[in-house]
């Protein structure tokens, strides 16, 4: 019985709404990145960083412009490769300090020779769904953990890459 009266509370302090979060109407995020490129044959990291802005229509959607860079070692060369992104971002903002997201980004990545063995910078098309969580600091900064899905297609041939993101979010005006 005496359990009973401590599971009362907790039931429903768990079932009371939670504290919805007040909108943004820009967020900047900058920070570290690392691509885990051509997944599954010949793969290597190249660790780089980049910065987002993103402009908020409503509490549950925005649209994202992402800019990364990158650099590694692979067969020998030093290679580097920047992707240019951007498309809609779905976001849950139901919580006070997480915020889980989604997005599907479309875009371009330069690489330099040596990527993948292409012997001269290429430039070709991307696709990057993914999604992460904002995890509120207070209400103006944020921490931005991301994982994304690169697809990308070198030399006539299909390349899987993943890439894993940590940024600082800062928060500017309100929705």
């Amino acid at each position: 019985m005496r359990r009973l009266i401590w599971l009362i509370p907790a039931i429903l302090l768990f079932c009371l709404p939670a504290c919805a979060q007040e909108t943004p109407q820009w967020e900047l995020s900058g920070g570290y990145s690392d691509l885990v490129a051509n997944v599954g044959t010949n793969s290597f990291n190249m660790h780089g960083g980049g910065g987002a802005i993103q402009e908020n229509v409503n509490d549950w959607f925005g649209g994202r412009v992402e800019i990364n860079a990158f650099g590694g070692d692979t067969g020998g060369f030093h290679v580097t490769a920047q992707t240019y992104t951007f498309g809609p971002v779905f976001s849950f903002r139901k919580y006070q300090r997480f915020t889980p997201f989604v997005h599907v980004q479309l875009g371009a990545m330069h690489a330099s020779p040596g990527y993948l063995g292409i012997s001269e910078s290429a430039d070709k098309f991307i696709q990057v769904p993914g999604g992460g969580v904002d995890i509120g600091l207070n209400p103006r900064f944020a921490v931005r953990l991301q994982g994304d899905y690169v697809s990308t297609n070198f030399l006539n041939d299909h390349q899987n890459n993943f890439q894993f993101s940590a940024h600082l979010v800062i928060r500017l005006g309100h929705k």
